[in-house]
């Protein structure tokens, strides 16, 4: 993503962006942050019309919003995602794998078949998804991808054995993949979210004792915002970021930092 030094490095302006897991919480800021940098955007989620309220907060923006539902634990379902996406728009330059699912059980006891859905969604669709789309950003020698990590990329977590280690799994992906393109000028990092407030962790706001023991661990003093996890994503989906590849951004708090 070239610029020229009359242009604002944090445009995403002419630009389409798709963004999976766009219908709620961290995914929908991310699709409405994106397009208010300029990007129109192609939302999906697993479901027929998951992200419609997250489109209609796109349009508002005067942006173009495209809407694709797709299972991502099914790999035709996927191909399936991006042959449609094509037919909608020439080109897509940014891509935010956010979509993602996990399971609570201890390690012991850990379901294979809740396990192997964990790692389909969170892994396996990840690296699909930047497989088919990467394709065409290598043709183009332009691109940006964007794997959306966690705290449990760095940590091991209680009762989440197959959400870690795909997470971990997906440091490793974006590592790799930025090894193999970054000479084509197609920048792959990650972002690991740390605490924030999304009906995702509605369960942990709600006890007492747990949210106290969250807060007091983040040098913050507070879980995150949605909305404060757009400045990292346009970075790393602008020319802002061109000589970043491969890295991790912890938006966190300071989580890691304790």
């Amino acid at each position: 993503m070239q610029t020229n030094a009359n242009q604002n490095i944090f445009s995403l302006t002419g630009k389409t962006v798709l963004v999976t897991g766009a219908s709620r919480g961290l995914g929908q800021a991310i699709a409405v942050g994106l397009a208010q940098a300029g990007a129109d955007v192609i939302c999906s989620s697993s479901r027929a019309g998951g992200v419609d309220e997250t489109a209609d907060l796109v349009r508002e923006t005067g942006q173009k919003a495209y809407t694709i539902a797709a299972d991502l634990s099914d790999p035709e379902a996927i191909r399936n995602l991006i042959e449609q996406a094509y037919k909608l728009v020439p080109n897509i330059d940014v891509l935010v794998n956010n979509g993602g699912t996990i399971a609570r059980h201890p390690a012991v006891d850990f379901p294979l078949d809740e396990w192997n859905k964990v790692i389909d969604v969170n892994l396996n669709a990840a690296f699909l998804l930047c497989q088919l789309v990467g394709k065409k950003m290598l043709a183009n020698k332009q691109g940006k991808i964007i794997n959306i990590a966690s705290m449990l990329s760095f940590q091991g977590g209680i009762t989440v054995p197959a959400y870690t280690a795909s997470k971990h799994a997906i440091v490793g992906l974006t590592k790799a993949l930025a090894n193999e393109w970054a000479i084509n000028n197609v920048q792959v990092n990650a972002i690991a979210p740390g605490y924030f407030r999304t009906d995702n962790t509605q369960a942990l706001q709600d006890n007492p004792v747990r949210n106290q023991d969250i807060e007091k661990r983040i040098p913050a003093g507070k879980w995150g915002e949605p909305t404060q996890l757009v400045g990292a994503v346009t970075f790393l989906a602008t020319a802002a970021s061109d000589y970043v590849n491969g890295h991790v951004l912890a938006v966190d708090g300071g989580w890691l930092a304790r």
